[in-house]
């Protein structure tokens, strides 16, 4: 599919010579080796629940049946898009008598091991939502007191992924809690991916989270503010990353994953060109590509930018590198870095400005770390179109639309030789 004008944009890979050192002592649990796919309820649909007004989009068992379906054939599940995960207001308003968690029956008649079996017919994975606290933030029932019952109840309905929300309970206790779900979870022998909001509530209330002890716990966590459909809302969050960088890197990796929130592409807040910046700011970032979108009426170019093949490599690479903003230029233009196995980096130039002229950069080689080779080939990330070859003592030029577009390439070395040996 050709990309509109406007939304032409600048993202490259390079291939050279990197040293990365991120590794700590983390979960190992199997899961998510790779930075989790799929798709979720929250942003999009919200806590809708009345069905009566809503029938297409409240949140019950008809919208999950289908956009499990669009999952599938819609060709996400191909690409990598592999949970379907609900969050917020599944839940009845009480506990059965025993003190098991119920559904909603009246929204999920058929109940949730019913669904979860659907799911996983369809080749998905299936998630579900809770908080640690008394009440998850809606108002539902809450997993406090109940933990090792409620993780055996998730293994029952072969849960593939738990979303921990941190609503109405104390957040000094998240550094005990939080460790003492995963261990419920574990002690059931089945797989369940656990996604926490513990460093989110901590960060937000100025208490330094502990990120060892998060790695150990979790298979990814949420670090910062919600998510939502505007440009200001992606910018902001991916700013907060950029800043936060040198102390959240290193517990990013295979397994553990910081996570900056859901992918709003599709919904309404975002144009094209910002749209394709959020998708290679998450890929560069090797953050979870989470959805949130009603699959039934997404637009052609917003399923083409989530199902962007090499986009999506990038994210998915398996050295699980958190990419870096290395650059801060004139026009407020940055660049961010991502170190990929084989020996090769991709990079992002952001321009996010609301200026009506789009901005030419020059930058040189040796700014992007390109001096280890005599020779790269730079190629377009999202269409993979050959770009020129430059000398490590070349610059490179590119233009980038205003207003929240990237420019994304990848650049290979154009031969063996280095420059330097490597000691």
């Amino acid at each position: 599919m050709k990309w509109p004008e406007s939304a032409v944009g600048c993202l490259f890979l390079v291939v050279c010579l990197c040293s990365y050192n991120h590794q700590v002592n983390a979960l190992d649990n199997g899961l998510l080796r790779q930075p989790p796919m799929g798709w979720l309820t929250w942003q999009r649909f919200r806590c809708v629940t009345d069905c009566k007004t809503y029938p297409d989009t409240c949140i019950g068992e008809k919208l999950i049946r289908t956009q499990a379906q669009l999952l599938v054939d819609g060709g996400y599940l191909a690409a990598g898009y592999q949970y379907i995960i609900i969050d917020d207001c599944w839940l009845n308003t009480t506990r059965a008598p025993d003190g098991s968690l119920q559904p909603d029956n009246q929204r999920f008649p058929s109940g949730i091991p019913a669904l979860a079996d659907y799911v996983h017919s369809l080749g998905l994975k299936f998630g579900i939502y809770e908080d640690y606290g008394t009440e998850t933030c809606a108002g539902y029932p809450g997993i406090l007191g109940h933990l090792e019952q409620d993780a055996k109840t998730f293994a029952s309905w072969k849960v593939d992924y738990l979303k921990l929300d941190g609503c109405n309970a104390d957040i000094k206790d998240f550094d005990t809690g939080y460790p003492a779900m995963e261990q419920a979870l574990n002690s059931t022998g089945f797989p369940i991916a656990y996604s926490c909001s513990w460093p989110a509530y901590q960060e937000f209330s100025k208490i330094k989270p502990n990120y060892t002890a998060i790695s150990q716990t979790c298979n990814l966590w949420r670090n910062w503010a919600d998510i939502d459909d505007s440009w200001d809302s992606v910018y902001s969050i991916a700013q907060w990353f950029g800043d936060n960088q040198d102390r959240l890197s290193p517990f990013h990796g295979p397994g553990h994953w910081n996570d900056p929130d859901m992918i709003v592409i599709g919904n309404f807040g975002l144009s094209p060109g910002q749209s394709r910046a959020q998708m290679a700011l998450w890929s560069i970032m090797a953050a979870p590509l989470i959805l949130s979108v009603d699959l039934r009426t997404i637009s052609d170019w917003a399923r083409a930018i989530i199902l962007n093949k090499n986009l999506i490599a990038i994210n998915q690479d398996p050295l699980g590198a958190m990419g870096r903003r290395i650059l801060k230029l004139d026009g407020n233009v940055e660049v961010w870095s991502k170190p990929l196995e084989n020996d090769r980096v991709a990079f992002v130039a952001l321009y996010p400005d609301p200026y009506g002229t789009p901005i030419q950069v020059t930058i040189s080689l040796a700014d992007l770390g390109l001096i280890r080779y005599q020779d790269y080939n730079f190629f377009e990330s999202f269409n993979g179109d050959f770009l020129g070859k430059y000398h490590y003592t070349d610059k490179y030029s590119c233009t980038i639309n205003p207003s929240g577009d990237v420019h994304a390439f990848y650049v290979e070395s154009a031969a063996p030789t280095k420059r330097f040996r490597r000691h």
